[in-house]
C-alpha cells in the first residue's frame, strides 16, 4: 500500500496491492503534512484502487479493481464500488449504496441511502461544457433510487425517492418519487406493480 498524508484505516481491512491512500489533491501537492483518508472497519480495497486525501469512508466499504475516489468525498457504511468506477470528488454518498462497474460520478453529486446504479451509467455536472461560466451542479439521487445500465443523467437533475430509471435512458428533468423513467429523453410512467411491492 502506498500512503500519502495522515490516513486512518480501521481494523479488519483487506488490501490487495497496489492500492494508494491519501493521494494529494492539487492544493496538497508539494506538502507533507495533511489530512489523508479516513476509512472505517472491514474495508476491502482491490488492486488499482486510489483514494485521495480529505476523504471519509464508513465501515464495510469495498472496491473492485481500478477504482478512483477523489478528494473531499464522504461515503457512508456498507458501500460497494465496482471495477473502474470513478467518483470525481466533493461527492456525498449515503449508506448501503451499490455502484456497478464503470459508473462515473462527477463533482458535487449527492447520493442518498440504498441507491443502486447500474454499470456504465454516467452522471454529469456541466450543462454547457466547457463554458466555465455556469457553476457545476451534480445530480441528486434520493434514497432508494434505482438506475439501470448505460443511463445518462444531466446536471442538476433530481431522481426522486424510490424512483426507477430504465436501462439506456437519458434523464433531462427531475424524476418524481416512486416513478419509472424510460427512454431518450426519459418519459415518466407509474412503477410496475412488482416494483412497487419491492
Amino acid at each position: 500500500m502506498i500512503e500519502y498524508g495522515r490516513n486512518t484505516l480501521g481494523p479488519g481491512h483487506r488490501i490487495f496491492d497496489p492500492v494508494t491512500i491519501g493521494f494529494p489533491s492539487r492544493e496538497r501537492v508539494g506538502t507533507d503534512d495533511y489530512s489523508g483518508a479516513v476509512i472505517g472497519r472491514n474495508a476491502t480495497l482491490r488492486s488499482g484502487t486510489i483514494i485521495y486525501c480529505d476523504v471519509t469512508i464508513g465501515d464495510d466499504f469495498q472496491t473492485g479493481h481500478n477504482v478512483l475516489v477523489r478528494e473531499k468525498t464522504t461515503i457512508g457504511d456498507r458501500v460497494a464500488i465496482g471495477t473502474a468506477a470513478i467518483i470525481e470528488g466533493s461527492a456525498i454518498i449515503g449508506d448501503d449504496v451499490r455502484l456497478q462497474s464503470m459508473v462515473y460520478i462527477p463533482t458535487d453529486t449527492r447520493i442518498g441511502n440504498g441507491v443502486f446504479i447500474g454499470p456504465n451509467t454516467v452522471l454529469t455536472n456541466d450543462r454547457y461544457p466547457p463554458s466555465g461560466k455556469i457553476p457545476l451542479e451534480g445530480p441528486v439521487l434520493e434514497d432508494g433510487a434505482v438506475i439501470g445500465a448505460n443511463v445518462t443523467i444531466v446536471p442538476g437533475v433530481t431522481i426522486g425517492e424510490g424512483a426507477f430509471v430504465a436501462a439506456g435512458a437519458v434523464v433531462t428533468k427531475d424524476v418524481p418519487p416512486r416513478t419509472l423513467a424510460v427512454g431518450t429523453p426519459a418519459r415518466f410512467r407509474p412503477l410496475p406493480p412488482e416494483v412497487e411491492r419491492r
